[in-house]
This record gives C-alpha cells, sequence and structure tokens, in this order.
C-alpha cells in the first residue's frame, strides 16, 4: 500500500492502467482532453505490477484499473471519474490539485 501513496502522491495526476486495456485508454484520453498531462504507471509493464494491482483491489478497484488519483487521493474508477466530468467537479479538482491553470 506505500509504494502504491507514494506514486501517486509524487504529481498532481497519475492513472495506474494496463496498456492493452480499452478503458484505461478511454481515462487517459479524457485526462489529455482537458489539457492534462497525467503520470501514468502501466502496470502489466511495471516489474511489481501484480503487488500494486492487489493494492488497489484493497483500495476498492475492481477490476484494479484504470485508477485515477488526483491530488494524491484516490478518485475512483472510470465510473465515478466520468461522473466527476459530466457534473463539472473533475475540473475543479484538476484546478485544486495544480493540474489545470484555467
Amino acid at each position: 500500500m506505500d509504494r502504491v501513496a507514494k506514486l501517486a502522491s509524487q504529481k498532481a495526476v497519475v492513472i495506474f492502467s494496463k496498456s492493452s486495456c480499452g478503458m484505461c485508454h478511454a481515462i487517459k484520453r479524457l485526462f489529455y482532453e482537458l489539457g492534462v498531462g497525467p503520470t501514468i504507471y502501466e502496470v502489466d509493464e511495471e516489474s511489481r505490477g501484480k503487488e500494486i494491482e492487489w493494492c488497489l483491489m484493497r483500495l476498492g478497484c475492481n477490476p484494479s484499473v484504470p485508477a485515477v488519483f488526483i491530488g494524491g487521493k484516490f478518485v475512483g474508477a472510470p465510473n465515478t471519474v466520468m461522473t466527476l466530468h459530466l457534473n463539472g467537479s473533475l475540473k475543479k479538482m484538476l484546478r485544486d490539485a495544480g493540474a489545470l491553470w484555467l
């Protein structure tokens, strides 16, 4: 858990993903289109990827990816991120974390 918390707190937006996951691709694209350059960890390419996945599942991610952290805090999986985007809360969270300036 400490490894995930440390990785998640190093940048304003961190996404744990898998390179072959379609939903992961969609979430990454959403952030890019919002003008955010998230730090992305592809767990299927990480040497300790299985450990990271296990920690994400303990946080409540099922499936384990994509998992989004903003300002070091776990935001959630795609349903939560999309809900925040649609109701306008996501941009405020990104501004508060220093990931967006507009």
